[in-house]
């Protein structure tokens, strides 16, 4: 049974530092992505960054230079390090997982997973 769990978040003041944790299991194939996406009181998910089985990595504008996705191969957990963070970047951080042909989307379009975690809060105070 495929499993996406995250972990990491906290409370911090703007201009400090969280990491994130995705841990998936329960698959193996050669050709998956994961990516994280964020969600605030009253708005939509948006698409943070992804990356794919060959390394390839995409992030959405507001958080190049200051997010940074790496990957455990050995175990398939994903770490998102989140530098500078500001208010902004306060809400329910999500993990989403996909395979094969869903992969070809890009890594922030919530549209390319189809296995979510429960999320985990990030709150950043001003």
């Amino acid at each position: 049974q495929v499993q996406v769990v995250e972990s990491g978040g906290g409370s911090v003041q703007a201009g400090g530092s969280l990491r994130l944790s995705c841990a998936t299991s329960g698959y193996n194939v050669a050709r998956y992505c994961i990516g994280w996406f964020r969600q605030s009181a009253g708005k939509e998910r948006e698409g943070v960054a992804g990356i794919d089985s060959n390394g390839f990595t995409q992030y959405a504008d507001s958080v190049k230079g200051r997010f940074t996705l790496s990957k455990d191969p050995a175990d398939n957990t994903l770490y998102l390090q989140m530098n500078n963070l500001k208010p902004e970047d306060t809400g329910m951080y999500y993990c989403g997982l996909g395979f094969g042909w869903r992969c070809n989307g890009h890594g922030t379009d919530s549209s390319t997973y189809n296995n979510w975690g429960q999320g985990t809060q990030v709150t950043v105070s001003s």
